[in-house]
């Protein structure tokens, strides 16, 4: 697959600075290996019969779960890594049209499905809570957040190099939560069903406070 690798728009970073998904450092891709089967346990108790992802960067989730034979879509305020994930799409046999460009903060109820997904997209948010607000607009079955545990996350940075300079803070990170400030966030827009933390992220299922009614 393709990435960003440092790609910007409107001098904001898209998709994946650093290809986490590819890498090849033996504790990088054991951490990946339980990011990805936590995501797997959530969407297997959520059984959506159709999943968004917004924030999808360059399709590598979205185009995950068509391999799976799942009804999923995906959209990203940036046109640039957009035309990444159809790129992506179309050297995997896929339709390119799962994709479309659009702000977290545009979303309508076209964009409704029974599973939204948002990984790693509020800590680059100026404004995280206006973005829930759009996505509870949607009375989604379900919702699975994930973001950076702090300060964890920088000091493993540190740990391993990175982002010296910037005290170990990613390209583009804005927002910083510990796992208790996150789900006290989400806690005023849904219902939160099961909380993970596989190092270095918190990963949370919700679902709509009036799922149910």
């Amino acid at each position: 697959m393709k990435f960003s690798g440092g790609l910007t728009q409107d001098e904001i970073f898209v998709g994946n600075v650093y290809n986490k998904y590819a890498a090849r450092n033996p504790l990088v891709r054991l951490i990946m290996r339980r990011f990805l089967r936590t995501f797997d346990d959530f969407v297997a108790k959520a059984d959506p019969a159709s999943i968004h992802e917004i924030g999808c960067g360059e399709g590598f989730l979205t185009l995950r779960w068509k391999r799976q034979g799942k009804n999923a879509r995906g959209s990203d305020f940036s046109e640039k890594v957009i035309a990444i994930a159809k790129e992506n799409a179309v050297v995997q046999g896929v339709s390119s049209s799962i994709f479309k460009t659009r702000s977290i903060y545009d979303v309508t109820l076209e964009d409704a499905a029974d599973l939204l997904v948002c990984c790693e997209v509020l800590e680059h948010l100026e404004n995280p809570s206006e973005a829930l607000k759009a996505l509870q607009s949607l009375a989604p079955k379900f919702v699975i957040f994930s973001v950076p545990r702090e300060p964890l996350w920088r000091v493993l940075n540190v740990m391993r190099g990175k982002y010296i300079s910037a005290w170990g803070n990613s390209p583009g990170h804005i927002q910083h939560w510990s796992r208790k400030e996150f789900l006290n966030l989400l806690q005023s827009f849904f219902s939160i069903v099961e909380v993970r933390t596989p190092l270095p992220w918190t990963m949370v299922l919700c679902s709509s406070k009036n799922a149910g009614e």
